[in-house]
C-alpha cells in the first residue's frame, strides 16, 4: 500500500492513495489553514468507521440479513497533552431492514472489532479503548 501528500500552501494538503483517489486535508484557521478539508486525525478516525462499516456490511450479507441502510456514528476523546492521540473511540451503529436478527447484527459487529477490521485493531494494540453498540430499526 502507498500513498503521497503534496502541500498545497499553509496547512493544507493534498493527499493521493495508491489506487489514485485524492482528498485535500486543511487545518483550522487558527493554524494557518482555510477549514477546505478534513484535518488528518479526522481521516484516521473516518477510515475507522469505513473500515469496520465495510465489515460488518460484508457479514450482513453473507448472512443473508436484508439490510438496507447501515450508518455509523463515531465519537473519540484525545489526550489533552501533545501528542494528542486518541484514548478512546466509540462505534454506534444504526442497520436499518427488513426482519434483521439481533444475533446476525450482534455477530458482524463483534466479528469486525475483533478479528476483521486492521484500523480497529491496530488502534486497540496502540491503547486506544475501542468500544462498540448497534441498534437495529425496520425498514419502511
Amino acid at each position: 500500500m502507498k500513498a503521497s501528500v503534496d502541500w498545497s500552501g499553509n496547512a493544507s494538503f493534498r493527499v493521493t492513495s495508491g489506487s489514485g483517489h485524492s482528498i485535500q486535508l486543511d487545518g483550522p484557521p487558527d493554524h494557518g489553514g482555510k477549514n477546505l478539508g478534513p484535518r488528518p486525525m479526522e481521516m484516521i478516525l473516518m477510515g475507522l468507521g469505513g473500515c469496520s462499516s465495510f465489515d460488518v456490511m460484508t457479514i450482513l450479507k453473507k448472512s443473508r440479513q436484508d439490510v438496507t441502510a447501515c450508518h455509523a456514528e463515531l465519537e473519540a476523546e484525545r489526550a489533552d497533552a501533545v501528542p494528542a492521540v486518541f484514548t478512546r473511540i466509540h462505534l454506534h451503529f444504526v442497520v436499518t431492514g427488513r426482519n434483521l436478527k439481533e444475533n446476525q447484527v450482534k455477530r458482524a459487529v463483534s466479528l469486525s472489532a475483533e478479528k476483521y477490521c486492521s484500523a480497529s485493531i491496530m488502534l486497540e494494540k496502540a491503547g486506544v479503548e475501542i468500544t462498540h453498540s448497534h441498534e437495529i430499526r425496520a425498514a419502511e
